[in-house]
């Protein structure tokens, strides 16, 4: 989806196509200050970054790749990063997004909390195309996906028993309240790979285990935050209902969706990072205290 195809009127499309200032970077040379020191990052869909006022842009080297496009700015007094997952013009599949390179350079930036917005299709009967979700549990289908940074010793197991960050959570769901905006919580986020949409016979079998929701971005991102101990947590927007619970899916519906949300997501974003404390309270940061062998 392109900036374009989120702009719903001339001037949101002028404040869209505002030229940002470009700063390729590597690890070595970086420039903590100037990219704000943002402690909170929000990795999703393009448009997102028009949240951010004094919006800078660059790319970050990392030992896994180049990162796309990252926006940093300020979000009323708080710095703020902005990844697009997809790259600016949605033109990465989600099984080809280099996972990996998108956390370790929102790390390497000073990034302590992430928050993911993600389009999900409704396993759940009860959702309906335009509810919005704050996923508690993820079951991960993906079947290629590089899933860890420790592929060498020390063996490293993290726990995963929150893998979304229960502080983070909290504050979504809350701002989500307070904005008189509904959000369904204790709910399991189905994984797959993509960038096919599952069959009837796959849904049946994930709605039979306990899955609420179905998308093709939870994961790795998730665990990849966690290992870099980062708080890690997401609010998706139901785009349809899953295969074989209406007739046919198409990529147009996911998008006019996206388009009619992207306004409430936006408000409870802006929300949950005013109302977010300096000092984290959860355990998240600690994630690697005993679990290397």
């Amino acid at each position: 989806m392109s900036i374009g195809e989120l702009c719903e009127t001339a001037e949101d499309q002028t404040a869209a196509n505002r030229v940002f200032s470009v700063l390729d970077v590597s690890e070595d040379n970086w420039d903590v200050e100037r990219l704000h020191q943002a402690r909170i990052a929000l990795i999703g869909g393009t448009g997102l970054e028009r949240l951010l006022d004094k919006a800078e842009r660059f790319r970050m080297g990392t030992p896994y790749g180049i990162s796309p496009p990252i926006s940093t700015g300020t979000l009323g007094e708080h710095p703020v990063a902005f990844l697009p997952r997809h790259g600016l013009e949605h033109e990465i599949p989600p099984h080809r997004v280099n996972y990996r390179a998108n956390i370790w350079s929102l790390k390497k930036i000073g990034v302590e909390r992430i928050i993911s917005t993600n389009a999900v299709g409704a396993i759940n009967e009860r959702y309906k195309p335009g509810d919005l979700v704050v996923p508690s549990d993820i079951i991960d289908f993906t079947k290629t996906r590089i899933a860890t940074f420790y592929d060498e010793a020390p063996v490293t197991h993290i726990d995963v028993t929150d893998p979304y960050c229960p502080e983070l959570r909290k504050f979504l769901s809350a701002s989500s309240v307070k904005l008189g905006k509904q959000s369904w919580e204790a709910t399991v986020l189905a994984a797959t790979e993509g960038p096919r949409f599952e069959t009837p016979a796959e849904i049946r079998m994930m709605k039979s285990i306990g899955c609420d929701i179905v998308g093709m971005t939870g994961s790795p991102e998730v665990f990849l935050a966690r290992e870099l101990e980062i708080c890690y947590a997401a609010i998706c927007f139901v785009s349809n209902m899953a295969a074989g619970l209406q007739s046919r899916l198409t990529a147009e519906e996911v998008t006019d969706i996206a388009r009619k949300s992207i306004q409430a997501i936006k408000e409870i974003l802006d929300e949950t990072i005013k109302s977010i404390p300096r000092e984290r309270g959860c355990s998240c940061s600690r994630a690697l205290e005993h679990a290397k062998m």
